[in-house]
């Protein structure tokens, strides 16, 4: 692999943990009755999804049998961003009227 397709690999792997370490901290700071509120799974399974998520991001690379773990780490933190996030946010924000 030429050093500059390498150097991109490491470059898109190590942009995927702030992805997760944001997604962590977001779930951690929300109300656990949120979670329930908004039909999801409670809060602990959703800390251990992006706490996960986070963890494959910053162990497995993009390289070898490991990047199937990163690439699964970042679909969890990215479904909890996408999905989870906006109706937390928009639960706990109530009728803006």
């Amino acid at each position: 692999m030429p050093v500059e397709a390498f150097a991109i690999l490491v470059v898109i792997k190590w942009c995927g943990v702030p992805v997760g370490v944001y997604a962590f901290i977001h779930a951690l700071m929300q109300r656990p009755d949120a979670y329930t509120a908004i039909d999801r799974m409670t809060k602990p399974a959703w800390l251990g999804i992006t706490a996960g998520g986070t963890v494959a991001l910053i162990l497995f690379g993009l390289t070898g049998i490991g990047w199937i773990l990163w690439i699964a780490g970042l679909v969890a933190t990215l479904v909890y961003i996408v999905d989870v996030r906006p109706r937390l946010i928009e639960v706990q924000r109530g009728n803006r009227w």
